[in-house]
């Protein structure tokens, strides 16, 4: 997901500005922060409550 919005991002912006090194550097800016919000995202949920007759060591 990260790397299809990095691509993304960078070739509107290389389609609206000309500048290579400009959609480049938009692009990995959009990969870090979409990667960091759906890392944030995946640790912000509970996962469910495991059986209590199941040892949670196996």
């Amino acid at each position: 997901m990260s790397t299809i919005a990095a691509l993304f991002v960078g070739v509107i912006v290389l389609f609206g500005t000309r500048f290579v090194e400009q959609a480049i550097i938009w692009g990995l800016v959009t990969f870090i922060v979409s990667l960091v919000i759906i890392a944030t995202l995946d640790l912000s949920f509970k996962p469910d409550d495991p059986d209590p007759n199941k040892p949670r060591l196996r």
